[in-house]
């Protein structure tokens, strides 16, 4: 068990209890620690109190982490849209509503249980939890992915990440019109400080983040993009659209609150995918056309007749 004690100073007084904490315990989400909050496990001054508890100086806040449950990852006959698969890798065409691997709260239906059911020699690299998983998408960014079927192969397509020579080009529909033809966001991206569950664009504890996009057509307040990724930072693209006053629409965490098209995620597709082979050597190169609730929603604006 993880314990973390602190005592709370004139700067952090008057901040809620669970807000000072995400900011202190960075390896602990806010939904987390306010479960620990509601089961006791954190106490002010020895006595539990309620997460909106605000602090004091000289507040003595303790914080009991237990045990990590070791979780089960177990092979699921979900049906995979394959688009190309060896000895050494697959590319995978990653449905929307779709999460990449476990985790606690969301154990099945992720697409490392589909891919154990189905080759089930995965890459090791990354742990029981993401065997063979190089890159991510998020759960409701569909599009393509590759993954690792041995470490050879997984050290390979990870360092051509970090060499930025992986192709990575995504369509995406994003608020507002776009008046210039192409452009670059180079800003770094980490941890929002205010909200640990959301990225931003911030200058400490960040990673340098670079998104290049272009203009495919124009809705009035809407605009289709292409945009490749330099970097591959958490919700990378996400961020950076909404950060230059465009997000993604149909975005839940950085777009507006009410959803436009009654969508429930973004449209974001991840449509181009392209590395080396790491055996071979040899280019390749894939394409995944628009999910249809995509291609719907373009066609309500084309039939609009707005552009």
């Amino acid at each position: 068990m993880d314990s973390y004690l602190f005592e709370v100073d004139q700067e952090n007084a008057k901040s809620r209890l669970d807000v000072f904490l995400s900011g202190q315990c960075h390896d602990l989400s806010r939904s987390y620690i306010q479960r620990l909050i509601e089961e006791g496990q954190v106490t002010v001054n020895d006595l539990p109190t309620k997460a909106n508890y605000k602090l004091r100086v000289g507040d003595r806040v303790a914080v009991e982490v237990p045990p990590a449950e070791e979780l089960q990852v177990v092979p699921e006959p979900i049906p995979l849209d394959i688009y190309y698969e060896d000895n050494d890798v697959i590319v995978v065409n990653k449905p929307r509503g779709m999460v990449v691997h476990p985790a606690e709260g969301n154990t099945s239906g992720t697409l490392v249980n589909a891919l154990l059911y189905h080759c089930r020699d995965l890459s090791g690299i990354n742990g029981v939890l993401r065997p063979g998983i190089v890159h991510r998408l998020d759960k409701d960014t569909s599009g393509l992915i590759m993954v690792a079927k041995n470490d050879l192969a997984h050290n390979s397509l990870a360092q051509q990440l970090k060499d930025r020579t992986v192709t990575r080009r995504y369509r995406a529909l994003v608020h507002n019109n776009i008046r210039e033809e192409v452009g670059t966001v180079n800003a770094p991206i980490g941890r929002d400080p205010r909200d640990r569950q959301r990225m931003a664009v911030v200058e400490r504890n960040s990673k340098p983040a670079v998104t290049h996009y272009r203009v495919l057509e124009r809705f009035g307040q809407y605009t289709l993009v292409e945009c490749r990724l330099e970097t591959g930072r958490t919700h990378q693209i996400r961020v950076h659209m909404a950060y230059i006053g465009h997000p993604v629409v149909g975005d839940p965490k950085y777009g507006p609150t009410k959803p436009h098209f009654d969508l429930d995620g973004q449209l974001l597709h991840a449509g181009v995918l392209g590395f080396k082979h790491p055996t071979t050597g040899q280019y390749l190169e894939f394409t995944a056309p628009l999910p249809d609730i995509f291609e719907q929603v373009l066609h309500k604006l084309k039939s609009s007749g707005v552009s």
